[in-house]
């Protein structure tokens, strides 16, 4: 199931687990990326702090984390290539995977429905 946030971010719920990235509209409005930062394995965030750091030609951009959770894993071949996230923001572009503190949380996201709404 497929959730998306106002911030433009994705997730992939999976149990308790969300693989989290950033949507299609959000990797077109920055332009082609160079560079990615992402958060330590085992670290924890609150929804809303800032869990990663994106640059591209235009711009430098934070990526927030969507929910309360701990970090399992995260995705090394964007940082080795940062064009991944352009050309496949939903698929080998994603970020991280979340272990969510809450699951329910995840019901006040957005559906999809309710995010192509947002960036029409």
């Amino acid at each position: 199931m497929l959730k998306y946030t106002k911030e433009h971010e994705w997730l992939k719920l999976e149990g308790d687990v969300a693989t989290v990235g950033i949507t299609a509209y959000a990797a077109d409005q920055l332009g082609d990326l160079v560079f990615v930062e992402l958060p330590e394995v085992g670290s924890t965030f609150t929804k809303d702090a800032d869990a990663a750091t994106v640059e591209s030609v235009k711009a430098a951009s934070d990526v927030y984390c969507p929910l309360d959770g701990e970090i399992l894993e995260v995705n090394q071949a964007i940082v080795d290539d940062p064009s991944l996230v352009n050309s496949d923001p939903l698929g080998s572009g994603w970020f991280f995977k979340l272990k969510l503190k809450t699951l329910s949380d995840a019901d006040d996201l957005l559906d999809e429905a309710a995010y192509k709404e947002l960036t029409a």
